[in-house]
């Protein structure tokens, strides 16, 4: 890239969100760009362990308490229709991503199975998939013991590299354009947004789309977002060792851990999250504690499972006070939009704010942009 150029739709960020908003823009026929400073995926996309789910970091019945059971459900049921867009959508095109439709399973954390129980009733009012499974169920099924969990349908897993490097693909062989390219200035004075880049030269664009994971633009100053750092591992294989049904795992807490398996018989285990230690030498002086203390839950969890540790890896990454992702136009900042898929479900929300800025773009409008935007408030 040589020299300035114009285009119609300018997405900064070449991960799993800028592919599926680079996807959904070139379905509408639309004159895409994409840059990223590094190569595809190689950000937040590559850490993560893709578990797909449509159940949203806070459980429904805090979000009621948050903001009203309507627009809780409203969230909750966009979420459930995202994930199953996202199977519909890599079935379609036959992207080679590893991708299962898998089971969830949301565990109780303590004796007492009332969190689950509680969240099973709204869920069941909503019309959401969910199952309550008591203890003696639960343990029956898939040999865990814990108080009580809630079983739901629709979750899946799969490879975010090759999901990305497929969905590109497809974005470029509708006449795309992927470049390397640091973007460092963005002025939206003008009726189009001029993006600056750190080689001197811009790119002038009708509208940019900012999709750049926890890398976020000084112009984006939201205050709903908290940092935060996690780390995860991955056993050696041992596909006679895995819980029955290889359902996703997660626990029905603030801080919760996470599992699930891999097609080639891993198990990948991941939590320890911590808000106090986010800068990357912080984060790599605690790993080895943070493995260990990952492994012994893994003993806990599954203890037929072997705790050899093929591969470990730690990241920052940021979550939101209400579960939510930041999805919308980026306040003050004309014809500049933003997805953010924070949270323990991020490549679910992405997918979701590829088809909200596509709407937006195409002159609509919808309730979830107000329920999702950059600057709403939250409560505390």
């Amino acid at each position: 890239m040589a020299e300035s150029f114009r285009c119609e739709v300018l997405i900064v960020g070449a991960g799993i969100t800028g592919a599926l908003v680079a996807e959904r823009l070139t379905r509408q026929g639309r004159q895409v760009v994409i840059i990223d400073r590094e190569l595809p995926s190689l950000g937040s996309t590559v850490a993560s362990t893709a578990m797909l789910l449509w159940e949203i970091d806070r459980p429904l019945f805090e979000l009621s308490q948050l903001y009203g059971f309507e627009k809780a459900i409203r969230c909750y049921r966009a979420s459930h229709h995202a994930a199953q867009g996202l199977l519909t959508l890599v079935a379609h095109h036959g992207i080679a991503c590893q991708m299962r439709r898998r089971l969830s399973l949301y565990l109780a954390v303590d004796d007492s199975p009332k969190c689950v129980q509680d969240e099973y009733a709204l869920r069941s009012r909503a019309g959401l998939p969910s199952l309550y499974l008591g203890h003696a169920a639960l343990l029956k099924r898939f040999g865990i013991a814990r108080a009580g969990a809630l079983l739901s349908r629709d979750a899946a897993d799969a490879d975010p590299v090759q999901l990305t490097h497929g969905l590109l693909d497809i974005s470029l062989q509708r006449g795309a354009r992927l470049r390397k390219a640091n973007a460092i200035a963005y002025d939206n004075a003008a009726r189009r947004v001029t993006v600056g880049l750190e080689n001197g030269i811009s790119i002038e664009a009708r509208h940019v789309v900012l999709a750049t994971g926890y890398i976020m633009p000084d112009i984006v100053r939201p205050t709903a977002q908290q940092p935060a750092s996690s780390w995860a591992i991955a056993t050696q294989r041992q596909p006679g060792h895995l819980w029955p049904e290889q359902a996703l795992i997660w626990e029905a807490s603030r801080n919760y851990h996470y599992a699930r398996t891999t097609a080639d018989g891993r198990i990948i285990l991941g939590g320890e999250d911590d808000r106090a230690l986010v800068e990357p030498d912080a984060r790599d002086d605690a790993t080895p504690a943070k493995v260990r203390a990952l492994k012994d839950y893994l003993k806990t969890l599954w203890p037929h499972a072997s705790d050899h540790v093929a591969f470990s890896w730690s990241g920052a990454f940021d979550t939101t006070h209400d579960g939510l992702p930041l999805i919308g136009a980026v306040p003050s900042c004309k014809n500049i939009l933003a997805a953010f898929g924070y949270g323990g479900n991020g490549i679910t929300f992405s997918f979701l704010a590829a088809g909200l800025l596509a709407t937006l773009l195409a002159g609509g409008t919808s309730r979830l942009l107000d329920d999702l935007a950059i600057d709403r408030d939250i409560p505390r």
